[in-house]
């Protein structure tokens, strides 16, 4: 046997600092010269003479390294060994067996137990320093690797917590508004917690409603940051009256603005007004949406637009495709993750996917369920690569969504409660500017009058209307009660909007609180030279008696039914109303 190193921390590995060992030896002489050795050597040492006394050590000491004796009585080191290992759990202690045994099989049934290696009897010093030394190192590597793991996985932890907690914000922006209708079916796989997809749904105050679908590049969070400006723009501008292409120019300025140079939203504007039946859809960058009518597909409206966030203000179009339909009738839109789903043969869904899954209704079956149970049988058990959404809208009458709620957070602030107001649009602004949603966040300051938008922005806009198309533009409105006469009347509009000059409509609003609740009165006047408001049809009957449909003298008959007075003055080319609202 070597003799001891002279220094007591001779032998302890370069900023490892002195180790626990526990020697397990029925020997007496063998295991206090091993004790002396490794003492000398700087370490920390704990002897037992049995196995049962390393197994009470080991849970009392909690050494570093275990030497252990393979034959012993009372507990052998084999089983000795097991037993420190089950205790030891996760925590790595290299248990090194001393032993003069030398056959294979005794060898291997020492590390069969457990041990991570040997040392020979008689002991050599050097070779027992460079043993410890060794296996310290494996510790500490193993102990590395093992806290890193746990920061990890705690590091994990609070960033899905904290994603959770980004989520529930999210969605409260981003949330459902009435997708819930029942004209609408909707699905959404999400990739991970957040969604590069989005889809929204208003009802918008003169009826009908907007439908905004879109698919960010990207997954996950930094796909999802958009979305929360989308959401806001949709929600606040639908609940205002905007329409769908003022919502997209607002979007995509917002989103050149603020997403960086290689992010974009594909997305998919629908304008849906049930009283006229009738479709506006722009598609910049989605899958094809799809007009079916029973099992039949009417139209496949394909993206002519670039995504949303690439152009600028000046070089953004935001032209729609217009479509008659009839009550039934269901569009169809979808994200690209509807076409890229995959198959075990990895064959992409795609156009045909679905296309079959539409051509092969059967009487009864909706569309939506037919392309979902579609999907689902051609994916089998592989996962989506992308995220998933898909929505169908049906066109209904709109009596079957008059209840729906707007899903807008109220505003917390109290409101004037008497006050007057004059606002005046002239010339050119006639043509570019719609001032509806202006006026209607004007009168939504009163706190009472938030309940009631919708019919406030239906007599806002029907006397708009009435003073812009008859009083200024001085368009019969005899020519809608055809639908000839319907596209000659819209078609001569433009052209006489276009060069409209001096002229102007003026609104002046007066509200005033009463005890039951406040009166509004609207006076709007227009610098034409009016119409026979007296003999006209609408203001000397409720009815419409008539064959086949009609598109005019639908809105003074609405101004009659909302409002409690409405008078005319001027020719007609100054209308009065009164409003009233009760708590």
């Amino acid at each position: 046997m070597d003799a001891p190193a002279t220094e007591p921390d001779a032998g302890i590995a370069a900023g490892s600092g002195p180790l626990r060992v526990l020697i397990a030896d029925d020997s007496d002489s063998d295991r206090l010269i091993l004790k002396t050795l490794l003492t000398r050597l700087g370490h920390h040492v704990l002897d037992a003479a049995n196995g049962h006394e390393a197994v009470a050590l080991f849970h009392s000491g909690q050494p570093d390294i275990v030497l252990l004796d393979a034959l012993m009585p009372a507990m052998d080191g084999m089983e000795a060994a097991r037993e420190i290992k089950r205790c030891a759990g996760e925590r790595m202690v290299p248990l090194i067996f001393i032993t003069s045994l030398s056959a294979a099989e005794d060898l291997a049934r020492c590390l069969e137990a457990g041990g991570d290696g040997f040392l020979s009897k008689p002991y050599n010093r050097v070779m027992i320093e460079a043993k410890i030394n060794a296996f310290n190192r494996m510790r500490l590597m193993h102990q590395t690797l093992s806290d890193q793991r746990d920061l990890m996985h705690e590091r994990n932890r609070k960033l899905l917590e904290e994603q959770h907690v980004a989520r529930r914000v999210f969605d409260n922006v981003a949330h459902t508004g009435c997708l819930d209708a029942p004209n609408i079916r909707y699905h959404a796989s999400p990739l991970s917690i957040f969604s590069g997809d989005v889809l929204f749904a208003s009802p918008r105050p003169a009826g009908g409603m907007l439908v905004f679908a879109g698919d960010f590049t990207g997954h996950g969070l930094p796909a999802a940051m958009g979305a929360m400006p989308v959401a806001e723009t949709f929600y606040g501008m639908a609940g205002k009256g905007f329409d769908g292409a003022d919502i997209l120019r607002e979007i995509n300025q917002k989103l050149v603005h603020i997403l960086p140079k290689d992010m974009f939203c594909c997305g998919m504007m629908v304008e849906a007004d049930f009283e006229l039946g009738q479709l506006n859809v722009w598609n910049g960058g989605l899958p094809d949406a799809w007009l079916v009518r029973s099992s039949v597909v009417l139209f496949r409206l394909s993206s002519r637009h670039l995504p949303l966030g690439i152009l600028s203000t000046d070089q953004f179009s935001v032209e729609m495709e217009t479509i008659r339909t009839l009550p039934g009738d269901k569009l169809l839109l979808m994200t690209d993750g509807v076409l890229e789903c995959s198959n075990e043969a990895g064959e992409l869904f795609a156009e045909r996917g679905v296309r079959h899954a539409i051509e092969g209704l059967s009487s009864g079956l909706h569309p939506f369920d037919a392309l979902m149970s579609e999907i689902r049988r051609f994916t089998g058990r592989q996962k989506f690569r992308d995220d998933l959404t898909l929505c169908c809208l049906e066109m209904f009458y709109q009596e079957g969504l008059a209840a729906l709620p707007e899903g807008t957070v109220p505003s917390s602030l109290a409101g004037p409660a008497e006050w007057n107001c004059v606002y005046e649009i002239r010339e050119c602004t006639l043509e570019k500017f719609n001032p509806l949603p202006l006026l209607l966040h004007i009168c939504m300051e009163v706190p009472g009058l938030r309940r009631k938008s919708g019919e406030i922005y239906t007599l806002l806009s029907e006397l708009y209307n009435n003073a812009l198309e008859h009083g200024v533009l001085e368009l019969p409105s005899e020519w809608k009660y055809t639908s000839e006469g319907f596209c000659q009347y819209y078609s001569e509009r433009a052209k006489r909007l276009s060069g409209v000059s001096d002229h102007y409509i003026r609104f002046s609003f007066h509200h005033e609180p009463m005890h039951w609740g406040g009166r509004l009165r609207i006076i709007c006047e227009d610098s034409g030279q009016g119409f026979d408001f007296q003999n006209h049809p609408a203001l000397q009957s409720m009815e419409m008696e008539q064959s086949g449909p009609r598109y005019a003298g639908r809105g003074l008959i609405l101004l009659k039914r909302l409002a409690d007075s409405i008078r005319f003055h001027n020719q007609g080319s100054r209308v009065e109303i009164s409003y009233d609202w009760y708590f």
